[in-house]
């Protein structure tokens, strides 16, 4: 009888045939979108059925070691633990863009950085319109300015076949650089209380992990309890835990090693990272995050025109479906008009005004601040999830058709490149329209 294979971790390079088949498609945007999607569908259907009970023993159901005070709900399980699997890859790539990508050119980078900036001062502006007057309710002004990365990305992917290859980078770059801002806000304004001994230890175990990420360890038995421990440290002071996450990605070298002879003698820690996190990531973290955080009970048509005509749902919505695309559209036109910063020559100011309003699908992050804004006021939370899940879906419905159409002008563009290779042969109206 010939002995079973042998065992093989989920960290390990080799993997069972369906495992890496079912890895290599969680890579993708598309995929990881399309889950997060179902599973906040699931999670909001669930919720608003006659066995609305069941979903809600699932989401407060404790678990973990009081002693640790860790004895959380299943709920702040997937708000604190499994987000700062997704933060952790949303480290590795900013690392990656401000080392080698985009933003480590201060010219390239440039209007999708001051985008980002105009994309979250924008729907924080008019929430804090909204809801002037409204006690605390203002608490919520960060909710409408992140966007989210995944979401974005796999709705491009889906409608964007022939859409330039500048318009993925452009759009990247804005988000890479919203979420920055995203934790940098949540650290600053959303940790109610700070216990710097925590704070302090959680040095050693991050100091330890970062030394042997230097010297390309990249084993799990090594990196995971380091890991865990930093996140525990940073949970147990008052800041919120997925910010560890970014700080453990921003740790890890995006660059590989190289020889005397310039030869490259192994992968970058960061790549081998992200190529055995991120299917973890996009298929369970985000995928579960979604489906608690966006179960709200709708409460029939009569709480649902209670929720939509709150003045923190109507903030929300009009915040990231108007406030992105004008924050980002207006400050990178006058960018781009008031100094040397240039856009780039394959796209035109539609393709910026469908990333803009691509910019307004503002999901996982934003239901993270929701629960950390209004966590005394569990109501507006209920009205800002609706919010979120109307605001997100109005931008990628819109975005979505700017972008179908921009994608036939390019399809058309290549057709007609391939059937003549003078582009002179190319109409007028398509050379404009490019």
């Amino acid at each position: 009888m010939s002995s079973p294979p042998p065992r093989r971790s989920l960290f390990s390079r080799g993997s069972w045939p369906e495992a890496r088949r079912i890895a290599t498609i969680l890579r993708t945007e598309t995929a990881g979108g399309v889950l997060l999607i179902i599973a906040a569908m699931i999670g909001l259907v669930w919720a608003n059925t006659p066995w609305a009970h069941g979903y809600e023993s699932l989401r407060d159901f404790r678990l973990g070691p009081a002693a640790l005070h860790l004895d959380l709900s299943l709920h702040t399980w997937a708000a604190d633990g499994l987000l700062a699997v997704f933060f952790f890859v949303v480290g590795l790539e900013l690392k990656r863009e401000f080392i080698v990508g985009d933003l480590r050119d201060p010219r390239r980078a440039a209007l999708p950085v001051v985008a980002a900036v105009g994309g979250m001062a924008g729907p924080a502006l008019i929430f804090l319109a909204f809801n002037a007057g409204n006690g605390d309710a203002v608490q919520g002004w960060a909710i409408p300015t992140a966007t989210d990365i995944a979401f974005a990305l796999a709705i491009l992917a889906v409608v964007g076949t022939h859409l330039p290859t500048a318009l993925r980078t452009f759009l990247l770059t804005l988000a890479v650089v919203d979420d920055l801002l995203a934790v940098t806000v949540i650290a600053v304004f959303y940790t109610d209380e700070l216990h710097l001994p925590y704070l302090a230890l959680a040095l050693l175990p991050f100091a330890a992990f970062t030394l042997a990420v230097q010297r390309r360890i990249c084993s799990p038995l090594v990196l995971l309890p380091l890991a865990a421990l930093t996140w525990w440290l940073v949970h147990e002071s008052g800041v919120h835990a997925t910010v560890a996450g970014v700080l453990l990605g921003f740790a890890v070298p995006v660059l590989a090693r190289r020889s005397a002879d310039a030869t490259v003698d192994d992968h970058a820690p960061a790549e081998v990272l992200e190529h055995r996190v991120r299917p973890f990531s996009a298929g369970v973290a985000v995928p579960v995050f979604a489906f608690f955080a966006a179960g709200v009970p709708v409460g029939g048509l009569a709480g649902a025109l209670d929720s939509v005509t709150d003045r923190v749902t109507l903030g929300i919505v009009v915040g990231l479906v108007a406030g992105k695309a004008a924050g980002i559209l207006l400050t990178t036109f006058l960018t781009a008009k008031l100094t040397r910063a240039e856009l780039d020559s394959d796209l035109s100011w539609v393709d910026v005004a469908g990333v803009a309003l691509l910019g307004g699908i503002g999901f996982t992050v934003s239901l993270l601040i929701a629960e950390l804004a209004f966590d005394e006021h569990p109501v507006w939370t209920d009205h800002a999830r609706v919010g979120i899940l109307v605001g997100t879906l109005t931008a990628a419905l819109l975005a979505a058709i700017v972008l179908r159409l921009r994608n036939r002008v390019y399809r058309r563009i290549a057709e007609l490149e391939t059937r003549d290779d003078d582009h002179d042969g190319i109409p007028d109206v398509y050379q404009r329209e490019r």
